[in-house]
């Protein structure tokens, strides 16, 4: 499993590819496809079935499969070269975008409409967004649980200069939420359904209704210029993935708990979720990119990105395949 300080050793090892990068390296396809997943989602359930190798086998391409707790680290080791192509929610993107990381979007997947949940100790004095006034809220700056917990905290009148912010990986986050040394936690799945299953655990609000549902892939601005026809492939193959998931989905939930190690139960809480739909994977709209650039306003506004961003900037109008 790769952190934030794992990210930067990957992304120091790509150094010499990304020098030979520029010298034409990636002229000739090349022979591993680097991609980083997460513990959830089609991916997962791609490197479970292992269709990629499949589809790329009898080319001479091997896949190389990097996990990540977060989207933040995986994004960093993608725009240093380290890593292909990956998935994240929305705000990672914007971050690695500030830090001029070499990425593009490529790709959008769906989320549950309630796939964030903003936990809070059961025997605790919080019984409404607005009761987090002067307390401890736990989440992964720069994470999708970032635009979450700000968002969260809108809808109650607050900012988060309300609160006191604790910056928090999901496993560590989980660990600080169970001493009660935060008062709440802002998470996505299977984070989020992992710890509603904690007795001391009582759920505030999920993301239904306070943000919309967007996830992106990303491919590194090199390999996706230099390989976009690979990139579509890989698109293709996980529509197919997410759409025979769908069909079914206690099938789904078997295969994603093997391969995550995430309990069954847990799992099939994700799966079930409202608006959960693995197969809506599709290229960048013009609607995606709309979003994220009011997100990236808003974010600005509230001095979390040093600068303004054009997400079209770094947007792949791909084909597909």
């Amino acid at each position: 499993m790769i952190t934030r300080r794992h990210s930067l050793q990957l992304a120091g090892i790509a150094a010499t590819g990304l020098l030979l990068g520029k010298a034409g390296a990636r002229a000739a396809a090349p022979k591993t496809l680097r991609i980083g997943w997460q513990k959830f989602g089609v991916l997962a359930l791609a490197k479970q079935q292992g269709v990629l190798e499949k589809r790329f086998s009898d080319r001479g391409i091997s896949i190389q499969w990097s996990e990540f707790t977060s989207g933040p680290p995986l994004l960093e080791a993608l725009g240093a070269g380290a890593l292909d192509f990956g998935p994240t929610g929305d705000v990672p993107p914007l971050f690695a975008q500030a830090a001029r990381g070499d990425l593009l979007y490529v790709g959008t997947y769906h989320p549950a409409d309630a796939s964030h949940g903003l936990l809070v100790q059961k025997d605790g004095p919080v019984k409404t967004i607005a009761d987090l006034k002067g307390l401890k809220l736990a989440y992964k700056r720069g994470s999708s649980a970032h635009n979450f917990a700000f968002k969260a905290l809108a809808s109650a009148g607050l900012t988060p200069k309300d609160v006191k912010e604790i910056d928090l990986a999901p496993p560590d986050a989980a660990a600080a939420f169970r001493n009660g040394s935060v008062d709440a936690w802002a998470i996505w799945d299977p984070y989020f359904a992992i710890g509603q299953q904690d007795p001391n655990a009582r759920l505030l609000t999920t993301s239904q209704g306070i943000v919309q549902a967007w996830g992106y892939f990303l491919g590194n601005g090199a390999f996706t210029r230099a390989n976009p026809e690979l990139v579509s492939e890989i698109l293709e193959e996980l529509r197919k993935v997410g759409e025979a998931a769908q069909k079914d989905i206690e099938a789904t939930a078997v295969a994603l708990a093997a391969i995550t190690g995430v309990p069954l139960e847990v799992t099939r809480v994700t799966l079930e979720r409202p608006g959960s739909d693995l197969g809506r994977i599709g290229l960048i709209t013009d609607e995606a990119v709309s979003y994220q650039q009011g997100l990236a306003d808003q974010f600005h506004a509230l001095g979390v990105l040093p600068k303004k961003l054009t997400i079209s900037d770094i947007v792949w109008r791909g084909k597909a395949a």
